[in-house]
């Protein structure tokens, strides 16, 4: 077979790749990690954090500023709506990082898709909704935007030096480092970004409000916000939780959580409730799915079937109910088991002056008060600047119409053209740029209605000079203009809460309202804090049971589905819970992480687990120091629907044991200097606080002496049983006999 012959070409590349060396190549450089995290990894996290996720004091991120200031250079604040795809291409001078997430800003400010409690972009066409992930919103070609009206309180006086400017991306263009909003949008929009190593997360509240709130601060900055800041306010409206302690916390540290619960209405004739408005963390598809799921797994029985019916005119969830079913007792059962209530978190992470930090409202507000001074004392030393280089045009044209005849012979007889504004300068005393606006005056003005009005203009700009310069100097005159300014959005754009503050909520589900169901289970609780629940009838199928590497299961317990859970922590405080919030799992999975279940602060750990089906019997805590605590269990048993209780044991001494017991029982205590002690609990008296520090049960002979261990005596544990028991407490208990340790005795 001929051999294919090689084109010139290829044996060119050939013999140029034979020549070529490359200078270290095939070989492997090492790098320390920090460096190379510092070079590479840190100017792009700085990048995302100040450049794109966090929000600034404005409002807006800058992937917002650069579409509404397109927009506005548009002429699109008046008008007609135009294309949204051409609004994009123009936008794309600014923002270089492609059509679609530009696309993706604007439907997110607009009208249509109901994002914004306040939108900037009003809409035309299907824009989408943010309540539902399946209504998807169309291409840009096919939709029109202009800017609201409300965005004339983002640009107003924009061309007035209010904010400084800085080019754009490839140096062509100008663009506004941020908007001098005329009132804190910072707070009336939600605003949530994920960053590099943080995240923000801003609720919405009312305008009115916010800026009510703004003006008290202004006038006394020790004002009570909660006085005129009453909640959030969300644009899906539903019913806002009130927790006054989470809502102040929010308020001072800028972190914290609102509970939303929907909004429904009982259709009586159609035995129907129909959900018209939703929390903004969920949407309509995820609600029915988990309706849905509930019902496959009988754990709801009164619904007949569950539909979407949103239409044009909004939102709408029906849910058919069966014959003789409570529909308030159904809604209560459903805001517990799904997303029908739902927890908004607050994060709010705010750039300022290239600095993010978490911020209060407080905080934030004084900020744009700043922020809003120097927007205002720019505008007014623009105006003040402008209206003196008048007056100082006009002061020099008065002279010159004092004699008109003086200043057209001076101009008749100068020969050359460029003589003339040196001429009119000797002549009258007026410096080159007075000279240069008198030349440019028509002879139609050389009149006396025109002197006369030149003059007027000279007092009014004389006026209006000392009022500008008055408002200059003062802090109080310029409060009072932003105070104006306040008020006046106020009258224009406020439109009443959208969501509804219920302040005396009943959480309390009887069992009556949430039916659990009941059948055995067995739980696997380990060293590290995990609770796995296993059906006790399919335990016996199950093989050995999974466990995170390093851990170990320090506790096996076989209870009902219907039982209560109490977990102990580290940290003084109990976390209450039941077995049925536990999903059924099998061994060869690890069980759920019970810190991050029930939402423990940071850093707490488990101490102990109880396990009941009703509160009866008592806690049992041994503490370093020798002192033990009976507690009753009724200490724990609260009226409304606590999770959390604070100060569940003392805290005077470390916890070395905690165990619940329905009677009374036998345990060893074992110190430090190997003594043991061997009581009845029945010795101690039980008490109905739940910090008690307990009695002295063992006296410790040194300082650096404390208890070490606690266990359940096991009959024939000790073979002198008498010499551990003590007559009366506290006692020092006895040092254990060689029989006891396993030893024989040597002569």
């Amino acid at each position: 077979m001929a051999r294919k012959r090689r084109s010139a070409n290829e044996e060119d590349k050939m013999s140029i790749s034979e020549n070529v060396h490359i200078e270290n190549a095939g070989t492997i450089k090492q790098e320390i990690i920090t460096d190379t995290l510092t070079t590479n990894y840190m100017p792009y996290a700085m990048s995302v954090i100040l450049s794109r996720a966090i929000p600034e004091i404005d409002g807006l991120k800058p992937s917002h500023r650069k579409l509404l200031y397109t927009m506005y250079n548009m002429g699109l604040l008046k008008g007609n709506t135009i294309k949204s795809a051409n609004i994009v291409g123009r936008t794309m001078q600014l923002n270089p990082h492609g059509d679609a997430s530009i696309y993706d800003t604007m439907v997110r400010l607009s009208r249509g898709n109901e994002s914004l409690l306040y939108p900037y972009v009003e809409s035309k066409g299907n824009f989408g909704k943010a309540y539902s992930k399946n209504m998807m919103y169309a291409a840009s070609r096919y939709t029109e935007a202009k800017l609201a009206p409300i965005c004339k309180e983002l640009f107003d006086d924009i061309d007035k030096d209010t904010v400084d400017f800085v080019d754009n991306y490839d140096n062509t263009m100008k663009e506004p480092r941020l908007l001098p909003v005329t009132f804190p949008s910072i707070l009336c929009n939600v605003t949530t970004g994920i960053a590099v190593g943080m995240a923000s997360s801003i609720a919405s509240f009312n305008l009115k409000e916010v800026c009510e709130t703004t003006i008290a601060l202004m006038k006394n900055p020790e004002h009570v916000i909660s006085d005129t800041l009453i909640a959030p306010d969300f644009v899906g409206g539903g019913y806002i939780l009130y927790n006054k302690e989470e809502l102040e916390k929010i308020y001072e540290i800028g972190r914290g959580s609102i509970k939303v619960r929907s909004k429904y209405t009982y259709d009586k004739s159609y035995n129907c409730i129909d959900i018209t408005e939703i929390p903004p963390t969920t949407t309509s598809e995820a609600i029915i799915d988990k309706i849905i799921e509930l019902a496959k797994n009988n754990k709801i029985k009164e619904i007949s079937d569950v539909r979407d019916e949103t239409d044009l005119k909004g939102l709408k969830i029906t849910v058919d109910l069966k014959r003789g079913v409570d529909p308030d007792k159904l809604m209560t059962k459903l805001y517990k088991m799904t997303p029908l209530e739902d927890s908004f978190s607050c994060n709010f992470n705010v750039l300022i002056n290239g600095t993010p930090a978490v911020r209060g409202v407080r905080e934030l507000l004084d900020e744009w008060t700043k922020f809003r001074l120097n927007c205002v004392t720019r505008r007014i030393t623009f105006s003040l600047n402008k209206k003196r280089n008048q007056l100082h045009l006009l002061k020099g044209l008065s002279k010159i119409l004092l004699d008109i005849d003086k200043a057209i012979k001076i101009i008749r007889e100068t020969e050359s053209e460029s003589e003339v504004i040196p001429n009119l300068m000797i002549g009258f005393g007026i410096d080159k740029i007075q000279a240069e606006y008198v030349a440019e005056i028509k002879l139609r003005h050389l009149n006396r209605e025109y002197i006369l009005k030149r003059i007027k203009d000279i007092e009014n700009l004389e006026i209006d000079i000392a009022n500008l310069e008055k408002d200059l100097s003062s802090k109080t005159r310029l409060k009072k203009i932003i105070i104006s300014e306040l008020e006046e959005v106020i009258k224009k754009y406020d439109n009443g809460r959208r969501s509804e503050v219920l302040y005396d909520v009943n959480d309390n589900l009887d069992e009556e309202v949430y039916e659990i169901p009941d059948y055995p289970v067995t739980l696997f609780i380990t060293e590290g804090g995990y609770i796995k629940k296993i059906r006790t009838a399919n335990l016996r199928m199950s093989g050995e049971q999974k466990v995170k590497e390093g851990d170990t299961i320090i506790s096996t317990i076989e209870c009902s589905n219907k039982d209560e859970i109490l977990v102990f922590s580290d940290k003084n405080q109990v976390y209450k819970s039941k077995v049925d919030d536990f999903q059924d799992t099998k061994a060869s999975l690890l069980g759920e992480y019970a810190p991050g279940k029930l939402e423990m602060d940071e850093g707490e750990e488990v101490a102990y687990v109880a396990v009941f089906s009703s509160y009866k019997g008592y806690m049992i805590f041994v503490f370093e120091n020798g002192k033990i605590a009976k507690v009753d269990m009724s200490a724990y048993e609260t009226k409304t629907n606590r999770k959390k209780l604070i100060n569940a044991y003392s805290d005077k001494s470390p916890l070395v044991y905690a165990m619940h017991i329905q009677e009374d029982v036998d345990i060893v205590i074992c110190n430090s200097n190997g003594r043991k002690l061997l009581l009845n609990t029945a010795t101690i008296l039980p008490k109905a606080t739940k910090s008690t520090q307990g009695v002295q049960a063992m006296t410790l002979k040194k300082k650096a002496d404390k208890i070490e261990s606690v266990h359940l005596y096991k009959v024939g544990e000790f073979e002198k049983e008498w010499r551990y028991r003590p007559k009366n407490l506290p006692a020092a208990g006895a040092l254990p006999s060689a029989a006891d340790i396993g030893e024989q005795l040597t002569f």
